[in-house]
């Protein structure tokens, strides 16, 4: 069964695509984002990718990636996989398990967000993280909520395109 986001081709349909490049610029466009070499690619409906690049800068003390530098990782990937399903208003994160299966010291870190479940109000979608070796290093489950915050109304979201 073909997704209702997408054509037959398998490919996202226009507006699908334009609301996709909206949630890229919003993630660019979030201030703490500036604080984290990153990027986010939106795959489909449900879907993310974010690529993140691991310096020192994210070490605890014992010389390895803080455990917040893998919830923001994981927490965005599957938010943003989420937000997919959404056009209309923003989510929030209301809850976030996560699990550490291998410390991280630096490289590229790829985050892939998958949605779960539920398409009202309430949503559920899951994250892991790969190393530059291919090992998993980290899984999260999260549960998103939407807010009354317009998309639209988010600077990020609507600068340079008219979704309407």
């Amino acid at each position: 069964m073909t997704p209702p986001d997408q054509g037959s081709s398998g490919q996202a349909a226009p507006g699908a695509a334009l609301h996709y490049r909206a949630l890229e610029r919003l993630y660019a466009s979030a201030p703490v984002n500036s604080l984290f070499a990153s990027r986010l690619h939106i795959e489909g409906e449900g879907h993310s990718k974010l690529v993140f690049d691991v310096t020192e800068a994210c070490y605890h003390a014992a010389g390895a990636a803080h455990g917040t530098i893998y919830f923001k990782m994981l927490d965005d990937a599957a938010f943003y996989a989420a937000n997919t399903l959404v056009t209309d208003r923003f989510l929030l994160t209301t809850s976030f398990n996560l699990h550490f299966t291998k410390p991280v010291r630096t490289g590229r870190v790829i985050a892939e967000g998958r949605w779960i479940s539920g398409r009202r109000r309430v949503y559920v979608a899951e994250s892991r993280l790969i190393d530059e070796e291919g090992d998993e290093i980290g899984r999260g489950t999260g549960t998103f909520m939407r807010s009354h915050i317009l998309l639209s109304g988010l600077p990020g979201y609507s600068a340079g395109q008219d979704l309407a």
